[in-house]
């Protein structure tokens, strides 16, 4: 059974920074892309970073673009997303996902950033 688990959550002060851990169990991701999305309460999920299996390309939403990393150790089967700079505005639940072989994602089960002004 695949599981992904989010870490790394917490309360922050603005200006500051977090480091979110994804580890996966079950299987190695290392061929497939991997990302972070985030969902505030009453909100639709939004697209927060992606990487591809080798970690040669990323891409990010503009809203975190210059603030957040997201970075992989296949060895370690662990995604990472440093985020630097927080804002108020990046409170909510991260989600980490990882493309399946056919279609479709695997979920995690979320980890709350909350960043006090």
């Amino acid at each position: 059974q695949v599981q992904l688990l989010e870490s790394g959550g917490g309360l922050v002060q603005a200006g500051g920074s977090l480091r979110l851990s994804c580890a996966s169990l079950g299987r190695t991701f290392s061929s497939s892309g991997m990302g972070w999305y985030r969902r505030a309460a009453g909100k639709e999920r939004e697209f927060v970073a992606w990487i591809t299996g080798n970690g040669a390309s990323t891409t990010y939403a503009d809203s975190v673009e210059g603030r957040f990393t997201i970075s992989r150790d296949n060895a370690e089967n662990t995604l990472y997303l440093q985020m630097n700079s927080l804002k108020p505005e990046d409170t909510t639940v991260y989600y980490c996902a990882a493309r399946k072989a056919t279609i479709g994602l695997y979920w995690g089960q979320g980890t709350q950033v909350t960043v006090s002004s």
